[in-house]
């Protein structure tokens, strides 16, 4: 399995961006086959070093997270989150 994790730091922080973003992040749930596992969590501390988001979806293989990079519905999600992110880090590993 590979679990894949992106943290989101967003150009607006406030509670409103914050969730409508967080919304559109969930919404790729059931909607992309090698997609086996999604969860997005918001930040609670909001400490200087926070990002707002954290994105945790897990596949079958990397050849499962290739698909889901090129994906209709994720590319939706990444054209979104090119307007509306500061920065983003990731990892990729397996689980």
């Amino acid at each position: 399995m590979i679990t894949h994790i992106v943290f989101f730091k967003l150009k607006d922080r406030s509670k409103a961006s914050v969730d409508a973003t967080a919304a559109v992040l969930r919404n790729l749930e059931g909607k992309i086959d090698v997609l086996r596992y999604i969860e997005v969590g918001t930040d609670v501390l909001h400490s200087e070093r926070s990002y707002d988001i954290a994105l945790v979806t897990r596949f079958d293989s990397l050849a499962d997270l290739d698909a889901y990079q090129v994906h209709p519905e994720h590319k939706k999600v990444i054209e979104h989150m090119s307007q509306v992110r500061e920065s983003s880090v990731s990892v990729d590993y397996e689980s």
